[in-house]
């Protein structure tokens, strides 16, 4: 077992279940839930649930996996050396996983969500609470992942919608370590329920109405965390830095605001919260990207190497779309877009940000 990702014992982990269930309320509770996507994330929240005794199924698209984690409780590809609860079922046919499910949890990358719910919509239970926990836009149509996931599900019977965002490390919270996240919704219900369902004495999910915002937040992040990645890889400076996280949370303020978005979101945790985790850390795909491309590598080598996807490479291209036809100014993404779908030099994309025109803050 790899020394960075320690994992309690069997025993262990199911008195620590029974604790969680009993200070959340949910000891009685058996009610069905499932999470679509078995990469880290996902895994890390169906792990969550069953070890709090709900009935929970993971969907993994790779049958192999899906096989693989049902036999040796443990996600070899993405969560090597976690031991997964023992009550958690794996599955890869979206009929199985979904049939009688009263909360469904959306874990798939962006590039892909479509495809699957186009599918998965024919299975969801009548009434069912609807979680999107993946951080990225559509390419083709610059829509959110829960817009998506209303198209996709057209004239479905469902309960509500609710966005899971904020700054927390699959490889962290799978080991326990505390971490707060928020559970947005239209539907205070949605948050509500969102919220009891995830809540641990680990991890704490506080309810947000502005789901727009939120999900914005964590998908616009992205792109400022590969500039952050990218001034480190240059060896620009602390100083340089900081002045990415803040000027790219302006940003993101400020286009999130123009697509209905409250300004104080961004000043939360699905803001600034997963903005200074995903800007600071190797964990993070998007940091580790820019720190690569920073260095001299292209983004096709890069990416070719990765079993996880770094969103923000896809959510450039979707954020420019948006600001422009918003008439928004972002110049730190529009570096970012150019640097990576035009071969702009990195250096060249600095000079250009540091040489601006002056204005006022």
């Amino acid at each position: 077992m790899p020394s960075g990702l320690p994992s309690p014992a069997r025993g262990e982990r199911e008195k620590e279940a029974f604790i969680i269930a009993r200070s959340c309320g949910h000891e009685d509770s058996m009610k069905k839930y499932t999470v679509l996507g078995a990469g880290s994330w996902g895994t890390t929240l169906a792990d969550l649930l069953a070890s709090k005794g709900f009935e929970t199924t993971l969907w993994a698209r790779d049958s192999g996996l899906a096989a693989s984690m049902e036999k040796d409780r443990e996600n070899s590809v993405y969560l090597p050396g976690v031991k997964l609860c023992k009550d958690l079922r794996t599955t890869f046919l979206l009929e199985e996983a979904l049939g009688g499910a009263g909360l469904v949890v959306s874990a798939i990358p962006s590039h892909g969500l479509r495809h699957v719910w186009d599918t998965a919509r024919a299975f969801i239970a009548k009434d069912a609470v609807i979680v999107s926990a993946t951080k990225g836009i559509e390419e083709e149509t610059f829509l959110t992942p829960s817009a998506v996931l209303k198209d996709a599900l057209k004239e479905v019977l469902y309960s509500g919608i609710a966005v899971l965002s904020g700054p927390s490390f699959a490889k962290e919270v799978v080991r326990r370590l505390p971490a707060a996240i928020c559970a947005a919704s239209a539907s205070s219900t949605a948050a509500k329920a969102v919220q009891e369902a995830f809540s641990t004495p680990y991890f704490r999910v506080y309810t947000n109405s502005d789901a727009v915002g939120v999900e914005l937040g964590g998908a616009f992040k992205n792109v400022i965390a590969i500039a952050a990645g990218i001034s480190d890889g240059l060896e620009l400076g602390l100083n340089a830095r900081a002045a990415l996280i803040t000027r790219g949370l302006a940003e993101m303020s400020r286009l999130g605001c123009a697509l209905g978005a409250r300004p104080e979101t961004f000043a939360g945790l699905s803001g600034l919260g997963d903005l200074v985790l995903t800007c600071t850390a190797s964990l993070s795909r998007n940091y580790s990207t820019g720190v690569a491309v920073g260095r001299g590598k292209t983004i096709k080598e890069i990416t070719s190497g990765m079993k996880m996807v770094a969103e923000g490479v896809r959510t450039s291209k979707a954020a420019m779309g948006l600001a422009n036809s918003l008439g928004v100014e972002m110049p730190i993404i529009a570096e970012v877009f150019k640097v990576i779908a035009e071969g702009k030099s990195p250096k060249a994309a600095v000079m250009e940000l540091m040489t601006r025109g002056l204005k006022g803050e």
